[in-house]
């Protein structure tokens, strides 16, 4: 309907002068009820202000409007006040100055340490002898391009040398076990969980105006603790297992999540299986510098007969790994919103989890003790039957079993 509003002011624009604009656009507005003047003003670009006055006109002038023609003096055309970055010709300037110097970090800009608010913006124009109001610079800064805009996550710090190459050697032994019918896991830990009455990021559907109370402050439980999912993914399979922790992140735990992983769900999904390929970030209880995983992974291999092959992912490009955009972000989409009240709470809201193309998820609770600070010395690492491969050892290497 407001569209119709803009044709005719388009039609009929240049055949009224600025009296009769500003009052056939007050008629459309008052025709429209309640959100006309917004629209109008939208639709023509006639201030509000502008519109106002001519209702304001129409009302006050009614009984004497039918069949006359007005006969007094109408300014000519662009009559009226000047726009401030006319009247003001350093306005724009200064304005941009605030604004790109705090873009750039300029440690002399006076914004730099605070919000960018068109209120604070408006307030140092003003010490700076500019008369503007922060609608005034709010209406300047979308003429000039800018608009309010959140953090995007792209920059991923120093890139290493070898990123690219790495890239396409974990992609040919990824295809090489999948041609040789050889399972392939993508291995990480989740962020560790508060578990109890807390906030929960998301929304979902509840009676209107009983959203669900949670604690004020996020202090942990000493009773309920904390939950440490740790995933195993497999692509091919489109399958999940979670292994949900209690106490620490360790490379201990990491290989007893693949272990149950294999008791559970691998084995029957590969009975034929010689080999399995892991690929993991760079950092943490499975970091390729972490003595005690490739200990642990040994004695799995050992368990499993199964020859354990690893490729790391380059540093900084952990969000490359399958299972964050595969796993992890469905269970987050599960949760939202809603209060980790209990470890079975977030084990049954993880083995729920599905997609429309067919992911299935368990999920486990290990009630297990895995304590920080073990030590490997050399004599156990120079046991373990590990072999590097030729592009970056440190990155790619295999575990043949005793």
């Amino acid at each position: 309907m407001f569209g119709v509003v803009g044709m005719k002011f388009n039609r009929l624009a240049s055949m009224m002068n600025e009296k009769l604009r500003r009052r056939w656009a007050a008629c459309e507005a008052m025709a429209l009820g309640r959100g006309g003047i917004a629209a109008v003003s939208r639709e023509t670009g006639i201030s509000r202000t502008t519109i106002r006055k001519g209702i304001a006109e129409i009302r006050e002038e009614m009984p004497e409007l039918a069949g006359q023609v007005e006969s007094q003096r109408i300014r000519k055309e662009g009559g009226g006040r000047r726009r401030l970055a006319e009247s003001d010709r350093r306005l724009l300037k200064d304005l941009l100055k605030l604004v790109e110097a705090s873009t750039r970090g300029d440690p002399q800009c006076p914004l730099l340490w605070t919000c960018k608010s068109t209120r604070r913006l408006s307030a140092e124009l003003t010490e700076q002898g500019h008369q503007v109001s922060p609608q005034t610079v709010s209406r300047l800064l979308h003429e000039m391009g800018y608009s309010l805009q959140a953090n995007r996550k792209t920059v991923e710090g120093a890139s290493h040398p070898d990123r690219n190459a790495q890239f396409a050697h974990i992609n040919k032994k990824v295809k090489n076990f999948h041609r040789r019918g050889e399972p392939v896991i993508s291995v990480d830990t989740k962020k560790r969980e508060l578990v109890g009455n807390f906030r929960n990021s998301g929304s979902e559907w509840r009676s209107k105006g009983k959203p669900n109370e949670v604690r004020i402050h996020d202090f942990r439980d000493k009773e309920l603790g904390v939950a440490i999912p740790y995933g195993v993914y497999d692509p091919e399979q489109d399958e999940g297992w979670v292994n949900v922790g209690i106490d620490h992140d360790t490379s201990q735990f990491a290989v007893e999540s693949i272990r149950r992983w294999w008791n559970r769900m691998g084995r029957y999904s590969h009975p034929h299986a010689t080999a399995v390929l892991i690929t993991a970030d760079s950092g943490g209880s499975n970091g390729p510098r972490n003595r005690l995983w490739k200990v642990e992974l040994q004695r799995f291999a050992d368990e499993t007969g199964l020859k354990v092959s690893v490729c790391h992912f380059p540093p900084g490009t952990s969000k490359w790994n399958a299972i964050e955009h595969s796993l992890f972000c469905h269970i987050t989409e599960n949760w939202r919103g809603r209060p980790l009240i209990s470890r079975t709470v977030i084990v049954n809201l993880i083995g729920h989890t599905t997609t429309t193309k067919g992911l299935r998820v368990k999920a486990e609770l290990d009630p297990g003790s895995y304590p920080n600070g073990i030590k490997v010395d050399d004599a156990t690492f120079a046991a373990i039957n590990m072999h590097n491969d030729r592009f970056h050892g440190d990155w790619n290497y295999s575990l043949t079993p005793r």
